[in-house]
C-alpha cells in the first residue's frame, strides 16, 4: 500500500532539525496548554462547589460551624480563606492596640485585609493562565514560521533539481502547510479555554466579593469576636 506523501510521518522523516524542532516546540505548547486546562478547569469545578455552600454559613450558629461549611482550609478554597482572613484581621487589630495599625479605624482595617484575600485567592485562581494565553497568541506564528522554512527549503531542492513539475512542488508545499495547520489546531484549544476559564474565575472572585461584603459587617458588630475579647482581657491581665 503505498504511503500518503502528506502524511505527518513523511513529514517528520523528511523533515530538517528546524521543521523537527518546530514540531517538537508545538507538541511541548500543546501538552503544557492541555495541562493547565484540564486542571484548572477540575479546580473550577471544586470552587463553583464551595460558593453554592456559601450561604450556608450563614444559617450556622457560630463562626466555628460556619467555616467547616465552607469546606477544608488552605489557598485553594478562597471562601474560607477570606472568612479566616478577617478574623484574624479582628482578632489582631484588637490585641494590638499599640502597632500602626491600630490607629486606623477598624473598618478601613477590615476592609484591606478582606481586600487583601480576595486579591490572593484571584491571583491563585489565575495561575497557568498566563501559558495559554502565551501558547494562543505564538503557536499560529510558530507553525507559520515552521511553514516558511519548509517552503523556503522546497524551492531551493527544486532550484537545485531544476524541475518544477507539479509533483516536484505540490509534495514539498503541502508537507511545509501542515506546519501552519499544527500551530492553529494548538492555539484554538488554548484560546478557547482561556476565555473559558477566565470568564468562571471571574464569576468566582465576584461572589467572593458578595460574600466578603456580608463578613465585613458581621465583623464589625462583635459577634465574631469571641476568641477575641479572650485575647484582649488575656492582653489586660483580667
Amino acid at each position: 500500500m503505498e504511503s500518503n506523501p502528506y502524511s505527518v510521518e513523511n513529514l517528520w522523516q523528511q523533515g530538517d532539525p528546524v521543521i523537527k524542532g518546530v514540531a517538537i516546540l508545538l507538541l511541548i505548547m500543546s501538552i503544557a496548554s492541555w495541562t493547565v486546562i484540564v486542571l484548572r478547569a477540575v479546580g473550577l469545578v471544586k470552587l463553583r462547589r464551595i460558593a453554592r455552600s456559601a450561604p450556608a454559613f450563614w444559617h450556622t450558629h457560630s463562626f466555628d460551624e460556619g467555616l467547616n461549611t465552607l469546606g477544608d482550609k488552605g489557598r485553594d478554597n478562597p471562601f474560607r480563606y477570606l472568612a479566616e482572613q478577617g478574623q484574624d484581621a479582628l482578632t489582631h487589630h484588637t490585641t494590638h492596640k499599640e502597632d500602626l495599625h491600630g490607629h486606623l479605624p477598624l473598618s478601613e482595617w477590615l476592609t484591606a485585609s478582606l481586600r487583601g484575600a480576595i486579591d490572593e485567592g484571584s491571583e491563585h485562581m489565575q495561575r497557568g493562565l498566563s501559558i495559554l494565553a502565551s501558547v494562543g497568541s505564538t503557536a499560529p506564528f510558530i507553525g507559520l514560521f515552521g511553514t516558511v522554512w519548509g517552503i523556503y527549503h522546497a524551492l531551493v531542492g527544486i532550484s537545485v533539481s531544476g524541475q518544477a513539475s507539479i509533483d516536484k512542488v505540490a509534495g514539498p508545499v503541502g508537507e511545509a502547510l501542515i506546519m501552519t495547520a499544527f500551530g492553529l489546531a494548538v492555539a484554538i484549544p488554548a484560546v478557547l479555554g482561556y476565555n473559558a476559564l477566565i470568564r468562571g474565575n471571574r464569576s468566582i472572585v465576584g461572589k467572593l466579593n458578595r460574600f466578603a461584603h456580608q463578613l465585613h459587617p458581621y465583623f464589625l458588630s462583635g459577634t465574631s469576636s469571641k476568641p477575641s475579647n479572650t485575647a484582649v482581657e488575656q492582653n489586660n491581665g483580667l
